[in-house]
């Protein structure tokens, strides 16, 4: 799904903030990035959402080099990638309905099917009487919400997210963890950036990608000692 061979990413002529990162993310896994504040999480996460290309080093994603892609060919494959931004990214001037429902518009299904499963989904993440209401006039919590469904209703191969439970509560946020987790036994590969070591020991079973000053190592499940991301995948 996601190999990562010596990747370095540095913004301008500065200091790399990600150095010689190695990884391979197995289809179907589920993984937590973690770390503290300038650790290169938003960098990393950027980069997994094609929003970014490395500065050296050799980054595949679905078995492509993304290096050697044009804009017409990352643009099939950010279309297999669903992702909820820290900062949201909603349509203002779209309804709540609208937002959710835009990427199944964009990929030509039936208008009956996406009325069906965008209902479906925003009675899941506590929002079915909110469908008419245009984002700005939201909470956060409840906009959060609207970026957490739009990012899953396409039910993506690979789905990315920044801090999704950082402005609910917690029933809110472990209902999301719990239709990430639902997401990912059928299949899709999860990678969640999250600063909340709680929600983390509760879904424990899964691996965690540690970022520190620019390194990343793997932690497994009831492991103790951190591993360096490297050669063992």
């Amino acid at each position: 799904m996601i190999k990562f061979e010596h990747v370095g990413l540095r913004y301008g002529v500065g200091p790399e903030v990600l150095s010689d990162i190695n990884f391979t993310l197995e289809p179907g896994t589920f993984h937590f990035l973690s770390g503290p504040s300038g650790s290169g999480k938003t960098s990393l996460m950027s980069m997994l959402y094609l929003g970014r290309q490395p500065t050296r080093g050799l980054m595949s994603m679905f078995g492509k080099n993304v290096g050697q892609l044009n804009r017409q060919e990352l643009k099939k494959l950010r279309q297999r990638i669903g992702v909820v931004f820290q900062d949201f990214r909603l349509l203002n001037h779209m309804s709540a309905f609208d937002n959710i429902a835009l990427p199944l518009r964009i990929s030509g299904q039936p208008e009956k099917e996406i009325r069906a499963n965008v209902e479906e989904l925003m009675e899941w993440v506590g929002l079915g009487d909110h469908r008419h209401m245009l984002p700005n006039t939201m909470s956060g919590g409840q906009q959060q919400r609207i970026a957490v469904a739009r990012a899953v209703i396409t039910r993506p191969k690979l789905l990315l997210a920044d801090e999704p439970t950082g402005n609910l509560d917690d029933e809110i946020g472990l209902r999301l963890m719990n239709l990430f987790d639902q997401l990912n036994r059928m299949g899709t590969t999860v990678v969640i950036a999250s600063h909340n070591t709680v929600l983390m020991q509760k879904f424990s079973q899964h691996d965690r990608i540690i970022l520190d000053d620019g390194q990343a190592y793997l932690e497994k499940p009831q492991q103790t000692i951190k591993q360096r991301l490297g050669s063992m995948f």
